[in-house]
């Protein structure tokens, strides 16, 4: 096993657009460091630079405190699970799995304790004996980690391994790759624009926007206090609520909505009367107010789309003409499309950011 460091690594293409600007991160041995971001952002192109099969135009990539700018891949001893499984039709799976192994002229034997060893961590057994045409997609996606697995890799390396799969599939198999962490221990930096699974299955998350961090923490850190509004909307399902407001005297608000501001945040702004902010609130800070909160703290809004999920109800309404929030409320609301409710909003939980810079005015 072994740690991953990146100082002020850099992409750039012959035509001069960058995909990965200065990215700076030290990844720790045995750490699950999962990359998350929009399509384009540059995630991967920072993940094939780790396994070398991206060159880096600038900054310095180390893998277990030996600098690897320049090594090829199969000299870095890490292995790379791909979106697509990539295994060979003609082979069967225990062919599959041991493949590198027979390429790397390791003993009969050991190729054998290897591969017997991993089918069992992840339910293959009994299938050592099939081609792949003949497995589903999550078990074509376990024979690609086993693959990886019998290599015993520094680390591991994984570009959307589940994208393929049905959501179901995904569920399963996103328990399974946080299983195989826990019980093998090696360093593992997962690529995905699923922010569920960055969520689920990392110990750190790395935001990414355009080439750029925007934020590294762990799951619970970033979803309550994300850096600036890019990582507060993509974190988070459904996505935080976000509403223009005016300060005045300790309220901040707009036609529809007026907030108390009180804690941390208020004791930051109240200086501040007259400033125009972002206001954000999740769905899950939302409740149907009572009649007793006064006009206060509340939401006016009119009903657009009630999705009852069973174990909850969300309501899509819009405020002021066209400013649109989601609710997460409890699954026995009845409501109706073109209803006129009101939200009672937890203003403890809010969060402001500047218009300009779009960062985060109170870390709470």
């Amino acid at each position: 096993m072994a740690d991953i460091r990146l100082d002020g690594v850099r992409k750039e293409y012959p035509n001069g657009f960058q995909a990965v600007k200065g990215f700076d991160l030290h990844i720790q041995d045995g750490e699950f460091v999962v990359f998350v971001g929009p399509s384009g952002c540059g995630k991967s192109t920072t993940l094939r630079m780790i396994a070398g099969l991206e060159d880096i135009s600038a900054g310095t990539l180390s893998i277990g405190n030996r600098v690897v700018n320049d090594l090829e891949p199969k000299e870095r001893d890490i292995a790379m699970v791909f979106q697509s499984y990539a295994l060979y039709p003609h082979m069967t799976v225990r062919e599959n799995m041991g493949f590198a192994l027979k390429l790397a002229n390791m003993p009969k034997a050991e190729i054998t304790q290897r591969v017997g060893d991993a089918a069992r961590m992840l339910q293959l057994e009994s299938m050592l004996d099939r081609r792949p045409r003949e497995l589903s997609g999550g078990q074509r996606q376990r024979v690609a980690l086993g693959r990886a697995i019998v290599r015993k890799p520094k680390a591991f390396l994984m570009d959307e391994p589940l994208s393929n799969l049905d959501a179901k599939l995904r569920v399963e198999m996103r328990a399974s790759i946080s299983k195989l962490h826990r019980q093998l221990g090696v360093t593992t930096v997962y690529v995905t624009h699923d922010q569920v699974e960055a969520m689920t299955m990392g110990t750190r998350i790395v935001v990414m926007r355009d080439g750029v961090i925007q934020q590294v923490a762990d799951p619970i850190h970033l979803y309550d206090n994300p850096a600036n509004r890019f990582v507060a909307s993509f974190i988070g399902s459904p996505a935080m609520n976000f509403l223009p407001g005016h300060l005045d005297s300790g309220r901040v608000g707009a036609e529809g909505y007026s907030f108390v501001l009180g804690g941390q945040l208020g004791e930051i702004l109240k200086e501040q009367s007259g400033r125009e902010l972002s206001i954000g609130i999740r769905p899950e800070d939302l409740s149907l107010a009572t009649g007793q909160d006064g006009a206060q703290n509340v939401i006016r809004a009119r009903v657009d789309v009630v999705e009852p999920l069973g174990a909850e109800t969300l309501v899509s309404a819009t405020v002021s003409g066209d400013h649109t929030i989601v609710a997460r409320l409890d699954p026995h609301v009845r409501l109706q499309p073109g209803q006129v409710i009101e939200f009672a909003a937890n203003v403890a939980k809010l969060h402001a950011f500047d218009l300009k810079t779009e960062k985060n005015l109170c870390i709470h």
